[in-house]
């Protein structure tokens, strides 16, 4: 069942998205070379709680997770998609880092994503990276009234397969609420004009997830949780938490 928003709750939506986009941008001026996952993922709590917010990750367990996740932010690195634990693994030059975090204000959750470089970039990083920002940005753009979810699956899922990307199957965006996880579901690749009608109030967690090899596979770590890439090449994962509104797709997570 999708809930629909009111005005009022998508602006409490967009002060906890505030709290998940001031989080990021400090976590992401913090990642360099020799800092641990650990270390990040301490400093997002020390945030949150400045900020008076929770955090929708730490406890977490999804039918497919053997326990809860046991941190309040996701880093995954290199060949790792989604869902990476924090470590005591020291970020290396050149590491592929994405970070995903959310947080709890009020009783309304916000989720964001993105992706980086720490130190010196290889040019094959940047574009993949880059690629994964334009599928998220087209994938906004398609979230208006009127349009479905498969317009939105469609234009990010283009962006990827055009520029020659895997796209991890099964895995995409969702609806935000009250809870992380809400109705409907967002694909990451799609058939336009399919699926659920778009409408005002509706909020969606946008993410593309894409595979440098050009394939679509990947494996459970070990953990339970870390999705890797089969092939070993890297990936990057972006997100917004984007509310559908009568004036246009509305950022509540812009940084």
């Amino acid at each position: 069942m999708v809930e629909l928003k009111t005005d009022t709750a998508i602006d409490a939506m967009h002060e906890a998205g505030q709290v998940v986009a001031r989080v990021l941008t400090a976590l992401s001026k913090a990642a360099d070379v020799g800092v641990s996952l650990l270390e990040l993922d301490g400093l997002a709590r020390d945030l949150l709680r400045e900020e008076g917010a929770t955090s929708p990750f730490l406890g977490y367990r999804p039918s497919f997770a053997p326990t809860p996740f046991p941190a309040v932010l996701i880093t995954s690195v290199n060949d790792a998609i989604v869902h990476g634990i924090p470590t005591r693994y020291r970020l290396r030059d050149g590491d592929l880092l994405s970070l995903d975090f959310g947080a709890e204000l009020n009783g309304w959750v916000g989720d964001s994503a993105l992706s980086m470089i720490v130190g010196r970039p290889r040019p094959a990083d940047v574009r993949l990276i880059e690629t994964a920002e334009r599928a998220l940005a087209a994938g906004i753009e398609a979230a208006v009234v009127g349009n479905r979810i498969g317009d939105i699956a469609h234009a990010v899922g283009t962006v990827c397969r055009e520029a020659g990307y895997g796209i991890p199957d099964g895995f995409g965006g969702h609806g935000v609420g009250r809870r992380m996880h809400e109705d409907p579901s967002v694909p990451n690749e799609g058939r336009p004009g399919r699926g659920m009608r778009l409408r005002a109030g509706m909020v969606l967690a946008i993410e593309p997830m894409v595979i440098a090899g050009g394939t679509d596979g990947y494996h459970a770590a070990g953990d339970g949780w870390t999705l890797r890439t089969d092939d070993g090449s890297r990936a990057a994962h972006v997100e917004h938490t984007v509310a559908i509104t009568e004036a246009g797709p509305r950022v509540l997570t812009q940084r």
